[in-house]
């Protein structure tokens, strides 16, 4: 029998949006303060496309609004 291996990271596919119903707007840095998305993201995240999405959700990642396993 044989066991994955220690080293592979599960992948898990994105959801639509990165909006976690906690919709506030800190003041200080214009970021929502569940998603981590300014004004204009949440905004035009629906006529996005996924390569404009793709640098949002990576900067999400990065600054650890959103988990690492969403990361393409």
């Amino acid at each position: 029998m044989s066991s994955a291996s220690s080293h592979s990271t599960l992948r898990v596919a994105r959801p639509l949006s990165p909006c976690i119903q906690v919709c506030t707007i800190e003041p200080s840095s214009s970021l929502c303060q569940g998603c981590g998305r300014t004004l204009d993201e949440i905004a035009c995240w629906g006529s996005m496309t996924e390569a404009e999405k793709t640098p949002v959700w990576d900067r999400l990642i990065q600054e650890g609004y959103i988990d690492a396993q969403y990361a393409k």
